[in-house]
Parts: C-alpha cells; structure tokens; sequence
C-alpha cells in the first residue's frame, strides 16, 4: 500500500456515502492569498451591551434574568416558528417547516468558554441539552403537533459556533438548538447509512465497527476517556475536524447515565483546550450534537448513533480553509491528512493529556 501521507488519493464516508479527495503534496506550496489575523480579544466578566449576559435587555425589549449558571431562552431571531402555512407541491418544491429556536448561554460569564467552564459548570450545560431533548421527546406526540396538516417536531439540532471565524454573532459561550418538523440533510443521510449498514451487516453499527478499526490503528485518535473518543475521522474535510463519539452505543443523550455525562464534559473540554493550544489563541469552530430524531421507527432508533462534529475553519493560524473552485464545483478535496491533524492535536494540549 502506498504511503497516504506523500500521494494523492480519495478516502470514502461512509456517513454519508460521499468521498473526497486528499492532496498531501500540496501542503508544501506557497500560500499568497487571504491571511486572518489571530483575533485576541480581552473579554469582560459582564459586557453591559451583551444581549446574553445577566441583566441586559435584549432586542425584543425583555430582560434577562439575573441567572448564575446556564439560561435558555427562545431565540429572537428564530429561523422557524410555530405557525404553519400550505406550500406548493411541483417541479420548483416546496414543503412546510414548523418548529422553535433555543439560546442556551453556557455561563453568567462573559469571557468564559467552554473549556474553562469548572467540570459542575459545563454539567450544567450537558444537563441542559439533555431535559430540553426530553421535553421535546415527550411532546411529540401531543396533539397539538399531530393534527392534520401539522407533522408535528422529528428532530433537535444542538450546534455552537464559536468566535468570529467561526460565524458566531457574539462572544458571550453560548450556543443554538433548532427544533424543526422536518429532518435535516446531514443527519437524515447519517441516519441512511446506518440503517443500510446495520441491514447489510447482520445488525452490526457502521460506528462501532469504525471505532474497533481507528482503536486498532490509533493512528488518527487524539483522546479518550472511558466513555468517549477523540478522532480526526479517516473522511474528515476540514484540516483539524474532530469526531467525538462513545465507545458504546448511544442512541441520544438520555442514554448516558451521570458518571457519562460528566465523561461527555472531559470529553468536549479536551477539543476546545486541544484547539487552543494548536496555535495559541482561542479557536474558531462550528460544533454540532448528532443524536436519535426525536420522531423516528423503531429501526430508525436502533441505527441511531449520538456523536459530535468540530469543525475548524482555519489550517494555519492565519489561513482559512476555503470552499471554492474544485470544493464547490467537484468534490471536497484536504492537503494535511488527518494522520498528521491528529498527531498535532495529540501534542497541543496543556495537560489533561492521556495516552491512547
């Protein structure tokens, strides 16, 4: 077998049933394009004009509780609402989409993030995603979401984006979670390939099967406790992608017992201090949960698989990764192999490291 880190080849996801192509060669080529300047920024513990901290006023003319811990809320700019109107069903489709925006700041504080959140802090925030899921599972079925022409709220999309690279509106830790009648692309086409995987494999998870080969290997793991696991996935399109994902089967978050959940913190904080650590300031990334829709068959549960993606926009500290040319027109195509993102990633800790 070639060496993969000197040719160029395609690796398969199997995900998502989609392939990209990696160019390791190009890694070395000069680079005189766009360069991003290291954001540092020296945050307050409280920022008057934050529309998330304690206190403040928001836009829609409410104010924020004086809260000490973790404080949700229905977003003000909500991407979906609860009304629902008849669409057009043609060649140009169109299908009616229901459902309710959350913010969750993670902290009273400010400047604070999610890998200096104390362990009892960032519980705080797992426990908070976990009742707000359980709401919802046990309201799908209310009779409010279920009357004709009302398909009633299929899935819950935990995601944060974290600084200004990484398209977040404010630095305040927070993050967002959708709540829609539909069932999004990328989860839908996980959702996919784990029911065929399972039908075609004797009922064995296409993810448990992943982890035994990257455990054998440990070639692109970056970490683990005794419940999860920290990967530069053998597909991963972004330089320094992550995958978090337990080494057991887990369907959603209620399937994680306390000394879990709090493995699940260790886990997240281990990424966020591994990414700070890389080049020294504080990481851009899109973060995002992956778990059982709330709505699904019973074969639909069974495939389902909890995991979490990061994805980092930058490859160098003052290089983005952009998508254009062949990216948009062709395929996702990566220079630095994941092999070589997760030995970097192994290294850029400050502590809490632990062998693989």
């Amino acid at each position: 077998m070639p060496d993969l880190s000197e040719v160029p080849h395609r690796r398969y996801n199997p995900l998502r049933d989609s392939w990209l192509l990696v160019s390791p060669h190009r890694i070395r080529r000069s680079w005189q394009g766009q360069h991003e300047l290291p954001l540092v920024e020296e945050l307050l513990e409280h920022d008057p004009k934050c529309y998330l901290c304690p206190g403040n006023l928001r836009v829609n003319g409410n104010r924020n509780p004086d809260y000490k811990s973790t404080f949700l809320f229905e977003n003000d700019y909500h991407a979906v609402h609860m009304n629902l109107d008849g669409l057009a069903a043609s060649l140009l489709r169109s299908q009616p989409v229901i459902g309710v925006c959350y913010v969750l700041a993670f902290s009273a504080k400010h400047n604070a993030t999610f890998a200096n959140l104390t362990q009892k802090e960032a519980l705080g925030v797992i426990k908070a995603w976990t009742d707000l899921y359980a709401r919802h599972h046990r309201q799908r079925a209310c009779s409010f979401l279920s009357t004709a022409g009302n398909p009633g709220l299929k899935y819950m999309q935990i995601f944060e984006n974290r600084g200004r690279l990484g398209g977040c509106s404010s630095p305040h830790p927070h993050c967002q979670i959708w709540v829609t009648s539909c069932l999004p692309e990328e989860p839908k086409n996980e959702l996919t390939q784990m029911v065929l995987y399972q039908e075609k494999n004797s009922g064995r998870h296409l993810l448990e099967d992943y982890i035994r080969l990257e455990l054998q290997s440990k070639e692109r793991v970056v970490w683990r406790n005794e419940t999860f696991l920290l990967l530069s996935p053998w597909w991963a399109v972004w330089p320094f992608e992550v995958l978090l994902v337990p080494t057991r089967h887990v369907r959603s978050l209620l399937d994680l017992d306390d000394a879990e959940k709090m493995h699940f913190v260790e886990a997240i904080q281990q990424v966020v201090d591994r990414y700070d650590g890389l080049f020294g300031f504080s990481f851009p990334y899109s973060s995002g949960l992956h778990q059982a829709p709330l709505d699904v068959s019973q074969a639909e549960l069974d495939s389902s698989y909890l995991h979490m993606h990061f994805y980092p926009p930058l490859q160098h500290p003052s290089v983005r990764k952009f998508f254009g040319g062949y990216e948009l027109l062709a395929e996702p195509s990566r220079d630095l192999t994941p092999e070589q993102a997760a030995e970097l990633l192994r290294k850029a800790s400050n502590g809490g490291n632990q062998p693989v």
